[in-house]
C-alpha cells in the first residue's frame, strides 16, 4: 500500500530535535545530544543543530535504524480472535479482522494468521515496516504456543529444528521445545522466521503431531501480553523502532 500523506500540502518543517523528542527519543535536551553526536542523518546525510525537516516526507534516522516521524502513521497489536479471517474481503462473507480496526488512517494486517489460529496481528500503513517483518531476509522471529495430539519427544523436536519436506519446499524452525503435557496432549513453543501459509500447523502435522490449537504470541519484539481476544493496543515507540532496526 502507498505510504500515506504522500499527497496534498504537507505539515509545516519543525526543528528535528523537537520531533525526535515527539517520537518518544528522550527530552529535546536528550535528542539536542544525540545530533551534536552525530547519530542522527536526515536523507542519508548526518544532522545538525537547528535543522529542520518535514515529518512527512524526509527520512531521519539514528544509530542507521529509521525513525518513523509521520503523525499519519500507526501501529497496532491485535488479539485477532479464533474464527476470524486476516482478509478484508472474503468471498464467503465471514467476520473478518477489519471489524476491530480502529478509527483513523486505513490500515492493513502485516501477514496473515488463517482462521482457526489466534494471537498476535500486527496492524498498520507503514509500508517499509510491513516489509521488514514480512520478508525472511530481515530474520524477525515469530513465536507460536501449540497444542497438540501426542507427546513430542526428542525426535519431534530434532525434525523440526533440522527441516520439514512439504509440499512447498523445506520449512524449519528457529527454535523448538515442549512446554508441558497431560492426558495425550502437550504445548509445544515454536519460533518461525517464515510465514508460508499454515506452515506451523503443516510442520506439526508432517511430524506426526496434529495442532489441535495454534496462537501466535509474538513478533519480533511485540508480545501478546495479556491481551485478551479481540482486544487491540497501539505498539510503544521503542517496539516500533525495534521492528525497523532489524
Amino acid at each position: 500500500p502507498p505510504r500515506p500523506g504522500t499527497e496534498g500540502p504537507g505539515p509545516e518543517p519543525e526543528r528535528l530535535q523537537k520531533a525526535l523528542a515527539r517520537a518518544g527519543l528522550g527530552s529535546r535536551r536528550a535528542c539536542e545530544d544525540l545530533i551534536r553526536q552525530g547519530r542522527v542523518k536526515v536523507g542519508g546525510r548526518v544532522a545538525s543543530l537547528g535543522d529542520r525537516i518535514d515529518p512527512r516526507r524526509d527520512r531521519v534516522e539514528v544509530d542507521g535504524g529509521r525513525i518513523p516521524l509521520d503523525p499519519a502513521l500507526r501501529y497496532y497489536a491485535l488479539h485477532k480472535p479464533r474464527g476470524v479471517v486476516t482478509t478484508a474481503r472474503d468471498p464467503q462473507r465471514r467476520q473478518d479482522v477489519s471489524a476491530f480496526y480502529p478509527s483513523g488512517p486505513r490500515l492493513f494486517p502485516v501477514g496473515r494468521l488463517d482462521r482457526d489460529t489466534e494471537g498476535l496481528l500486527l496492524l498498520t500503513n507503514d509500508g517499509e515496516l510491513a516489509n521488514r517483518v514480512m520478508h525472511p531476509r530481515y530474520g524477525v522471529e515469530k513465536e507460536y504456543l501449540a497444542e497438540v495430539e501426542g507427546t513430542p519427544g526428542r525426535r519431534h523436536l530434532t525434525r523440526l529444528l533440522r527441516g520439514v519436506s512439504l509440499d512447498d519446499g523445506v520449512a524449519s524452525a528457529r527454535s523448538a521445545s515442549t512446554v508441558a503435557g497431560h492426558r495425550g496432549r502437550s504445548a509445544i513453543r515454536l519460533v518461525m522466521t517464515e510465514g508460508r501459509k499454515r506452515e506451523v500447523r503443516r510442520m506439526l502435522e508432517a511430524v506426526g503431531l496434529p495442532v489441535r490449537r495454534l496462537v501466535r504470541v509474538r513478533v519480533g519484539p511485540v508480545r501478546l501480553g495479556r491481551l485478551a481476544a479481540g482486544e487491540i493496543r497501539e505498539l510503544d515507540p521503542d517496539e516500533v523502532r525495534e521492528l525497523l532496526r532489524r
